[in-house]
């Protein structure tokens, strides 16, 4: 699911996407499919030497930039067969079970994630980490900003533990609610697309005194979520769609890998952390859903816990990082000029520039070979991983002080790029120290310009008057570059 969350995010930017199995999940592959997805299925062993050799044919056919792992499959050498063949990697990564990483990004969005997991790692390895890159699916994101409501007493029940449940602890559960007396109790209960126990999860709902519904291959997860006044989960990616929608949560761990997340969860009051599933009796599970049901005070403190934990623009800051690896900035030179001139004669930058007027070629000459000989000009031609030129972005240095101007290729505008190149350049002016503060001014109107750079790390200060007309003025500072540089500055 948090794979499908980054496909979709890349297909919102205009990019196409290939999932590559080795194992058949018909209901998911139908999901898959309906979101305009190819699917390849390899014949064999994940992590293995072959399935590496077959994955790498399968992108150079392809002409795709970016292979994406995600497992404990993929070990070092996997790794390194990947990244030899010219292929660019993204590891999605939970626990730093590999020896050593050499792929261009490693991502892991849990609560424990931290660069200690990932001291073998290639040199210019970049670590995303944390809940800000949580991987949420499409469906989650008309939902940023929403509040939830907490009522006196909880009577709305929300069980999902995940795709396959092979130990059947959905029916677990299920016998705990069925016996409950508590009066108006609801129950809706998500069956995975690959649990083999429908049947039996089914028959240990017919002597139920509570009304339930099972739901299977559900596309509505936050309208569920929503709908419920508490959930009871597993560990795995769904705790962090259930923090997004605020929802009081309690936790089974199924798997060693959910551990952490559920350690983490109920040590920052996001949900409860009932352990182990072998642990648990139909009587302890009873016990810790009537308190919650009952607690207000408690809910209303996992919901206000949650709220800050997962905003739902994790998979936009991945996808960010992604397009700022494959981004080059070299100097402008004399060779530039005619590009250059296109570029800031295009209709499009006219509009938004502050001086609107055509520029005959004359003036364009005589100013860009001043720009390129002015040690207070830092002017970048920007290109993306197959070497063609994308667009412009040029400081005006005073001091510590720095102006940015940026204009996009118009074949490449609307493809998300303004971000990386802005956050790019402004990490190259900071990493040599050569400005402290970058300004940037913007036509108020100009909501496309905003977003970029709002997402590239700078913020609104105030507003100015540019050449006679209004302009909105943004500034980032070196000091709001966090940890790890460009990705933490997508916030």
């Amino acid at each position: 699911m948090r794979c499908l969350a980054l496909a979709q995010a890349w297909q919102d930017r205009g990019g196409e996407v290939l999932f590559v199995m080795c194992t058949k999940v018909s209901a998911l592959e139908s999901r898959l499919v309906s979101e305009g997805i190819r699917i390849v299925h390899l014949k064999v062993p994940p992590g293995s030497y072959e399935d590496a050799k077959e994955t790498v044919t399968l992108a150079l056919d392809s002409d795709s930039s970016w292979i994406v792992v995600d497992g404990y499959h993929f070990e070092s050498e996997y790794q390194k067969i990947i990244k030899d063949s010219g292929v660019s990697l993204l590891c999605i990564d939970d626990n730093g079970h590999a020896n050593h990483y050499y792929a261009d990004i490693v991502l892991n969005q849990n609560l424990h994630a931290n660069e200690g997991l990932y001291k073998k790692r290639a040199p210019l390895t970049k670590l995303l980490l944390g809940t800000r890159y949580v991987l949420l699916r499409r469906e989650f994101w008309q939902w940023r900003g929403w509040r939830r409501t907490v009522p006196k007493v909880a009577r709305k029940v929300l069980v999902t533990l995940g795709g396959s449940d092979p130990n059947n602890i959905t029916k677990k559960i299920i016998d705990a609610l069925c016996q409950l007396n508590f009066d108006g109790l609801e129950m809706i209960i998500v069956i995975g697309a690959s649990n083999p126990n429908y049947e039996k999860i089914k028959d240990a709902l017919t002597n139920s005194q509570n009304s339930f519904e099972i739901k299977t291959n559900v596309i509505n997860m936050p309208e569920l979520m929503a709908w419920a006044d508490i959930a009871i989960s597993s560990g795995g990616t769904t705790s962090w769609e259930l923090a997004f929608m605020h929802l009081p949560n309690l936790i089974v761990i199924l798997a060693e890998n959910q551990v952490y997340v559920a350690e983490k969860l109920e040590a920052i009051g996001v949900a409860l952390n009932l352990g182990w599933h072998y642990h648990l009796s139909c009587h302890m599970i009873q016990k810790e859903i009537i308190e919650l049901l009952a607690n207000a005070e408690v809910r209303v403190l996992m919901t206000s816990c949650s709220s800050q934990l997962v905003d739902g623009l994790g998979a936009d800051r991945v996808i960010r990082a992604i397009q700022e690896r494959t981004i080059h900035l070299k100097q402008a030179c004399e060779s530039d000029c005619e590009l250059v001139f296109l570029w800031a004669n295009d209709p499009e930058a006219r509009k938004e520039s502050f001086s609107a007027n055509l520029i005959t070629w004359e003036e364009h000459v005589q100013w860009f070979e001043k720009k390129i000989m002015d040690k207070k000009c830092i002017f970048f031609i920007a290109f993306n991983g197959q070497a063609q030129p994308i667009g412009q972005v040029r400081f005006e240095v005073d001091g510590q002080d720095a102006v940015i101007s940026l204009s996009i290729d118009s074949n490449f505008r609307g493809s998300g790029l303004s971000c990386p190149i802005i956050a790019r350049a402004a990490e190259k002016m900071f990493n040599r120290r050569i400005v402290s503060r970058i300004n940037a001014f913007i036509k108020p109107h100009n909501v496309r310009s905003i977003k970029a750079f709002e997402l590239a790390g700078f913020r609104v200060v105030g507003q100015e008057i540019i050449k006679g007309e209004n302009a909105l003025h943004y500034v980032r500072v070196y000091d709001q570059i966090f940890e790890n540089n460009f990705e933490h500055s997508l916030s």
